[in-house]
């Protein structure tokens, strides 16, 4: 993703239920404080109250570049950056760092819909003005 910029910070505690039989975060956990991450951003975006209202936000495909295992105890911060608006999607990328050291990173490509009729639809002027 070219032109992204940083838009949001989540700091998540590691969960002792986050591990798997290896001992280490479960790759599936990854997805988790991601979207944690983007679902806080989102909130952020809106209104108080509105977010899930009339607009909402899906993503339509990820992944994850997985660098080094996280283990419990720690807290995972999740760095989101957000490259230039479509007409109803965004690019989004993140990297995952404990204790200063990045230990994933990933992308994941939203876009807004319209709550009560599930489809995609263009991102609202109010909410691309504060994503400029």
């Amino acid at each position: 993703m070219t032109e992204k910029r940083l838009v949001h910070v989540e700091r998540i505690p590691v969960r002792w239920g986050d591990m798997d039989a290896m001992g280490h975060v479960n790759n599936t956990v990854y997805f988790r404080y991601m979207e944690q991450t983007r679902i806080s951003w989102f909130e952020a975006l809106m209104p108080r109250g509105e977010a899930w209202g009339s607009t909402g936000i899906v993503i339509v495909n990820a992944s994850c570049n997985f660098r080094k295992p996280i283990n419990y105890p720690g807290t995972v911060e999740v760095r989101m950056y957000a490259g230039p608006p479509g007409a109803s999607s965004l690019p989004t990328s993140y990297e995952l760092f404990v204790d200063k050291q990045i230990h994933a990173d990933g992308e994941a490509k939203i876009v807004f819909i319209d709550m009560d009729k599930q489809k995609a639809i263009r991102i609202p002027e109010n909410l691309r003005a504060k994503m400029a």
